[in-house]
This record gives C-alpha cells, structure tokens and sequence, in this order.
C-alpha cells in the first residue's frame, strides 16, 4: 500500500531523527498541526473508548475517501493521533481496513514509546476508524 505524500514527509522526518529526544518533539510537533475540533465535536458520539485518555474522532466521506479529525486530552497522544490521520487520510474503506498500525509506527521508530496502554488505544481509534467506514 503506497503512502501519501504526507506520511512520506513524516515517514522521513522520523527517520532522520536522532535518538528519542529529537522524535519526542517532532511528536508534539505534529501533534500541534492537528485541525482543532469544534467544542461541539468534543461529545460522547464522538469519543473513542479503549483509550485511557480522551480521544475524539470524528470522520466523513467524501466520494469514497475518508477524512478524519481527531483530538486527545494527552500532548503525545495528539502526536500518535496526527501521525496516524496522515498514514489513513484519503483511503477508501477497504484500504482503511488493511493499514497496519504497529507497522507504520515501527517505521517512524516509535514502536517502543508504544505501552501497551497507548498502543491498545491507537488499535481503538484505528478500529472505530474502520466501524465508521463500514456503516458508511
């Protein structure tokens, strides 16, 4: 499966970084270019549960591609967040259902920031992802 342009661009941000410290703050970097969420947005409907933080997600097809905004509570899970709206941005729903998440972020070298905690709750926003596309 091919990358976007954007998660190329991140996939070789993260490569060139040196050690964890420089990662952590390309992290909160693209953490901070998250589209802000409405207040509105920020609801229960919206909320993805599975993580320990909160987590909205909120997603719409246009012409069979997906787009999604999310947002967390949680400074490097906005950093996780981003990363992953930029590797699923514009799939269409059977694509969607194929990324693999730990793969993607063993690429950017940040599978061993990954608890089991976060990680749980990246595979809950990746599945509800996944839900929303196929009630589409």
């Amino acid at each position: 499966m091919s990358l976007t342009a954007e998660a190329s661009q991140a996939l070789e941000s993260f490569e060139q970084a040196r050690g964890w410290e420089q990662r952590a703050r390309l992290l909160m970097q693209w953490g901070d270019r998250l589209e802000p969420l409405a207040d509105a947005q920020k609801c229960e409907a919206n909320r993805v549960h599975g993580c320990e933080s909160l987590v909205w997600l909120v997603a719409e097809n246009d012409q069979g591609q997906w787009h999604f905004k999310a947002s967390s509570d949680a400074r490097l899970l906005r950093g996780l967040l981003a990363l992953l709206l930029v590797r699923v941005q514009g799939l269409p729903s059977a694509e969607l259902a194929l990324v693999d998440l730990r793969g993607w972020f063993t690429q950017l070298g940040l599978e061993r920031q990954l608890s089991p905690s976060r990680s749980n709750g990246l595979h809950a926003v990746l599945q509800r992802m996944a839900e929303l596309a196929s009630n589409h």
